[in-house]
């Protein structure tokens, strides 16, 4: 398999073929960045983990060489920090047990310019290698440009494959915005409650951004135990982690429809919502 750029890196914890590790790749997460995969798509990397005939692979699109840093990581350079985080990620390969994962290293301004066709086209490679049964993308109303970006290139390079090589199931999952302000009918939610150890050692290795000043690891999962709390107002938990996501898998089917109008459609929904619930309360209806 070749990538565009020359210093792509591609990771096998086992160490067998590179065929065959893409080969068996049943789950796959496509990240903008370097610890994305592991916060969005812990129900994947769960799945997988030590089950047989599941393999999770991770793609981290970006180098990571423009992440904010302070205290033990404050003078590190671009390029310091960019090996940095690559680490960082391999060892949350190996502790996850993924069948492999692609560090693609583009930049994030490469990723954000619709022109640069290299990303669409290394994205297009890895899934035509490992044609995966589920895929994990950012979502496409993620606050985050890079983000958006990356969802985006995916949605083309998916679309752009035969339709027999199209995976059964595309998942837009929350980082940068939450998707609890969905109708609850329109959420996918997805446990990611098992092996609360597992997802602990995930999450700490990555001290280069929990150290350097953004307590990800806290966060990430204090949400998702906030939307398996706050899911149902009328019931118990079920769970106590939930990640919500938007079920992606119609614009994969359909490439005529635009991604714009199909996010916007969740929105009007919640719009609807929100204004009978106020009007019915309000005897208005």
């Amino acid at each position: 398999m070749k990538l565009s750029r020359p210093d792509a890196d591609i990771f096998i914890p086992d160490g067998v073929q590179q065929e065959a590790a893409l080969k068996r790749t049943t789950h796959l997460c496509v990240g903008s960045h370097q610890d994305d995969v592991e916060f969005m798509a812990y129900n994947g990397i769960c799945e997988c983990f030590n089950v047989p005939d599941k393999w999770f692979t991770g793609v981290v699109v970006t180098d990571g060489a423009g992440s904010p840093r302070s205290g033990l990581y404050a003078d590190c350079t671009d390029e310091q920090m960019r090996k940095l985080r690559q680490n960082e990620q391999k060892t949350a390969a190996a502790i996850g047990r993924y069948s492999c994962v692609i560090q693609m290293n583009h930049t994030s301004a490469s990723v954000k310019d619709p022109a640069n066709t290299d990303v669409v086209n290394d994205l297009r490679t890895v899934f035509a290698a490992a044609r995966p049964k589920t895929v994990y993308l950012h979502n496409p109303s993620d606050k985050h440009p890079t983000h958006v970006s990356a969802s985006l290139r995916s949605i083309a390079a998916l679309r752009s494959l035969p339709r027999e090589q199209r995976p059964q199931k595309v998942l837009g999952c929350e980082v940068w915005r939450s998707l609890d302000w969905m109708l609850d009918s329109d959420k996918q939610a997805l446990p990611v409650d098992k092996r609360p150890n597992l997802a602990a050692a995930l999450s700490g290795v990555y001290d280069s951004q929990i150290s350097g000043g953004k307590r990800y690891d806290t966060a990430v999962w204090g949400r998702y135990l906030s939307n398996a709390t706050f899911f149902e107002s009328h019931a118990t938990d079920k769970i106590e982690g939930m990640c919500f996501a938007v079920d992606l898998s119609p614009l994969i089917e359909n490439e005529k429809l635009s991604v714009e109008d199909f996010i916007l459609k969740f929105i009007d929904r919640f719009r609807k919502d929100v204004s009978d619930t106020i009007r019915k309360y309000n005897g208005q209806s």
